[in-house]
């Protein structure tokens, strides 16, 4: 039997790691605490296909990991054009109507949900 770690490249085996530069990288934050480094939830999406920057995309899945991690308010958030088009801090009850596209929004109550429950909010 192989193992895991035998099947996924060394580069992608510190998925906290990659998934804490990501967030530094997409929001401009640069003073981001992980709350858990365990995995808080693990999505499969569904991209249907699409136009990127005038090339087709072909539908694919997105394997979303997700850890919890806390910053500042007070901090500047910034724009990185080539990876979204807007990011903004919300009140966890404004997450879900922020979002345009009905699929993501059931993902993210259901992530708001096991939150609450987890923090007893």
């Amino acid at each position: 039997m192989c193992g895991v770690n035998k099947l996924i490249p060394v580069i992608f085996q510190d998925f906290l790691g990659v998934a804490l530069k990501e967030a530094k990288e997409e929001s401009g934050l640069d003073k981001i605490n992980v709350l858990d480094e365990n995995i808080f939830s693990l999505e499969i999406i569904p991209v249907l296909g699409h136009f990127k920057r005038g090339k087709y995309v072909s539908g694919h899945l997105h394997l979303s990991i997700i850890y919890l991690f806390e910053a500042s308010e007070q901090e500047t958030l910034k724009i990185k054009p080539d990876e979204n088009s807007g990011v903004a801090w919300f009140p966890l009850d404004e997450v879900v109507s922020a979002s345009s596209e009905p699929h993501m929004q059931v993902i993210y109550q259901k992530l708001i949900d096991k939150f609450k429950i987890r923090f007893a909010i």
